[in-house]
């Protein structure tokens, strides 16, 4: 569905037996045409993701990153490439996997490998999807110690796929040590209340809303690890984390890049030209139009290029490991901190002069190329350009290194 396709580059860190990349990407473009073909009334409509969901799961999508033995067998980077594929089609669909891939992977990050296994196992025969997040929340999430376990309350704010999950992957802070940690919940559990309060113009299809937590019981086995950005807690292969998650949005916003340029190509090639409609339908050469789409590609391929970068930057750092070091972390996190910008403008650029391009017409929620603009600026307005340039800017001038911070 791309305009953009960016240049193949070598896999990241996975389980290389089992399907291939090749076959990965199949599956995705053919969910992705399946999704596309009423994606624009699908979105109006508004209904919670569970039929997109149970789609996804049909086609093997939810279980990629698994082990092949558990019917995965594939890496980073095909996990990259099938979220970019799903968000040409439907952005927020590709949010929601997304998100799945980088909190069901969580485990393998801040826990022990035997626990992580165990996790993993028992998504992929029960086929969770996994929904929350993990980035700092102005009120946090408390985690009193009781007897072998502990208890969960507070309320989390808008989080992504929330309204669909089998599995919540939540943030809390230890009252006794003020220690940050990862959470597994059960969202079945009594106690755990969802309120799908989102109402956001865009991405509605992301089953994101806010949860409260009302003395929930947490087994000790279902906290993770630690999120503390200490220095002495939070090693460079933990820490890698971020760079690995905010990856997830530059494909996510490449990819409605891309969407928005192939809808909109199509509708040109089809005849309709918003500055000179007696023009006739097999010449689709308005000079306004020509150079229109000849910026916006150029936008896209040059996002496109940067994230080749940061894919290349990452599968490095997964690569190294514990050999990792903080400066070569912070290197990464600011290679994808670029690519994510770049990701950003060609988005915003090109979903919002697509309308221009499609002209009036664009208005008719019927050819629903607004949904594209809504999704987009939707996405940004969560996770904006402006912070990752004022850390890119501020490694540049002083040498900092980016903040740890994970996707919410």
């Amino acid at each position: 569905m791309g305009v953009a396709i960016a240049p193949s580059e070598p896999a990241l860190t996975a389980d290389r037996i089992g399907p291939g990349r090749a076959h990965w990407l199949r599956v995705a473009r053919e969910a992705a045409d399946d999704l596309a073909t009423d994606a624009a009334a699908r979105e109006q409509a508004g209904k919670v993701p569970f039929d997109e969901v149970s789609r996804l799961r049909e086609a093997g999508l939810l279980t990629l990153l698994v082990p092949a033995a558990s019917g995965g067998g594939g890496d980073w980077h095909t996990a990259y490439a099938v979220v970019r594929e799903i968000a040409a089609a439907d952005g927020a669909i590709g949010q929601l996997l997304g998100c799945h891939y980088f909190l069901s992977w969580s485990a393998r990050f801040f826990t022990e490998p035997a626990r992580a296994a165990r996790i993993e196992r028992r998504s992929a025969a029960e086929g969770w999807c996994w929904g929350g997040g993990l980035a700092r929340q102005e009120l946090p999430l408390s985690l009193v110690r009781k007897g072998r376990g502990y208890v969960l309350d507070g309320h989390q704010s808008y989080s992504t796929g929330l309204l669909v999950a089998d599995r919540l992957a939540v943030r809390a802070v230890r009252t006794d040590t003020g220690e940050p940690l990862a959470v597994v919940v059960d969202p079945a559990l009594p106690g755990v209340r969802f309120d799908g309060d989102s109402e956001t113009f865009g991405q509605r299809l992301a089953a994101g809303g806010s949860v409260e937590f009302d003395a929930v019981p947490v087994a000790a086995h279902d906290v993770l690890g630690s999120l503390s950005a200490d220095d002495d807690i939070l090693s460079p292969a933990t820490a890698l984390t971020s760079p690995v998650g905010r990856l997830l949005s530059a494909q996510l916003l490449l990819g409605m890049a891309e969407g928005v340029l192939a809808e909109a190509r199509e509708y040109s090639r089809a005849g309709h030209a918003p500055w000179h409609p007696a023009r006739p339908a097999d010449s689709p050469r308005d000079p306004h139009a020509l150079a229109s789409y000849g910026e916006l590609v150029v936008l896209a391929r040059s996002a496109s290029a940067l994230n080749a970068q940061a894919l290349e930057a990452v599968q490095g750092g997964l690569t190294r490991g514990d050999d990792l070091t903080y400066d070569e972390c912070a290197e990464i996190s600011v290679q994808v901190a670029v690519a994510e910008a770049a990701a950003s403008r060609a988005a915003l650029e090109s979903t919002t002069r697509a309308l221009d391009i499609v002209g009036s017409r664009a208005a008719s929620s019927r050819l629903g190329f607004d949904r594209f603009w809504r999704n987009a600026r939707t996405h940004t307005l969560y996770e904006p350009a402006s912070h990752r340039l004022r850390d890119i800017g501020d490694h540049f001038l002083n040498g900092a290194h980016p903040p740890f911070t994970l996707p919410g």
